[in-house]
């Protein structure tokens, strides 16, 4: 049986911000809307509304968020693959970052009507 989701459109224009790996945590990544800080042995990626981003970053701007609304059981399957099946095979590239409670799906802002579309015609609905 294929997996069906709700999911609702996360307010604000992001970005997608790469710092180098010794760098501390950002004061300017934090605050209200949805944000993420994820660190890797060759770099740390920032997630978050990209009026914060400073301009002198290395970053990626123009990005919608999708977030899936849960919670879901921590060992439930196809949930990601749901959603980025129908977009990959539109040729929408996605970026993923799964939390606790959810998943959240950024895309470029361009293609978040397509998207939206693509998903609800994959039986995904959509709050709001």
């Amino acid at each position: 049986m294929a997996v069906s989701l709700t999911l609702k459109v996360v307010p604000g224009s992001y970005g997608i911000a790469r710092l180098d790996p010794q760098a501390a945590p950002p004061a300017w990544a934090g605050g209200e809307g949805f944000w993420a800080l994820i660190r890797a042995d060759d770099e740390i990626t920032v997630v978050c509304l990209q009026d914060r981003i400073p301009g002198h970053i290395q970053s990626d701007r123009g990005w919608a968020c999708l977030r899936t609304v849960g919670p879901f059981a921590f060992d439930a399957t196809g949930i990601v693959s749901a959603l980025i099946a129908p977009l990959s095979d539109d040729h929408i590239g996605v970026f993923v970052v799964c939390t606790f409670d959810g998943e959240h799906l950024l895309l470029s802002e361009r293609d978040l009507d397509r998207s939206m579309a693509l998903l609800e015609a994959n039986g995904h609905r959509f709050l709001g």
